[in-house]
């Protein structure tokens, strides 16, 4: 669903990525991983569009990312950033209804379907009880639930999630990469999301992206474990 074909990512005149390729298809998990500041954030965003890509091409269920507008890029992608949320007075329900925004009419009328799809996300990630709790009202990890739950509610073939476990405890971040390992398996999503959880995204994921500036691997996952390339980035890490 995601190609990458000899893609180069830069920022602030720094390569971060050269000339890599990578297939991401439906009905996989896919975990991305790498040091801090070598790409993982820019990748994420070069995919919906959002810069940083300067050489190659990004394909979208066969379609060239350049050719799709942002309303169907909404319809294709729903994008979790790691940016907090705390708007006073907005309801838990108000943000999972903006997930609804490339379905409804041009006045955001949300029709009942609308809202069953909303009430659904957000018991998904465990939150129907704060259905009218406000933003401001909620600790990091809360908030960080209601935003999947928006990007549920999106409906969209593909989910990108930044670091979307930052603010969890431990048995939360198990949870939502189970629960993101179901939606890719059952409902034949492609999910990629970044992550410093070397030991979630071996047990809960189908395969591992790996950046080592300025290569981008991708492999399933007892490839990637037996490639050596996991110990040797973390080996550099330890190095530097």
């Amino acid at each position: 669903m995601i190609e990458l074909d000899r893609i180069t990512l830069g920022y602030e005149g720094r390569t971060l990525v050269k000339q890599a390729s990578a297939h991401f298809q439906a009905g996989q998990l896919t975990a991305l991983i790498g040091r801090n500041g070598t790409g993982k954030s820019t990748l994420l965003r070069a995919i919906i569009g959002l810069g940083g890509l300067t050489e190659g091409s990004i394909r979208i269920a066969g379609k060239a990312l350049e050719t799709i507008t942002p309303p169907q890029i909404a319809r294709e992608i729903a994008f979790v950033t790691t940016e907090r949320v705390r708007i006073a007075n907005l309801r838990c329900r108000d943000v999972v209804a903006l997930g609804r925004a490339p379905y409804t009419n041009w006045i955001g009328h949300m029709q009942e379907e609308d809202r069953r799809i909303v009430e659904q996300a957000l018991e998904r990630v465990g939150m129907i009880d704060y259905l009218d709790r406000t933003m401001d009202r909620m600790s990091d990890g809360e908030c960080q639930r209601v935003m999947i739950a928006r990007a549920l509610a999106q409906q969209t073939p593909i989910m990108l999630l930044d670091e979307p476990t930052s603010f969890l405890d431990l048995p939360g971040r198990y949870e939502l990469a189970d629960l993101l390992g179901r939606l890719a398996h059952e409902e034949q999503k492609c999910i990629l999301f970044s992550t410093h959880e070397l030991d979630i995204a071996e047990q809960l994921c189908d395969s591992i992206a790996l950046i080592d500036t300025p290569q981008l691997h991708h492999l399933p996952i007892e490839q990637m474990r037996q490639s050596g390339l996991i110990e040797r980035l973390f080996r550099t890490t330890r190095n530097r």
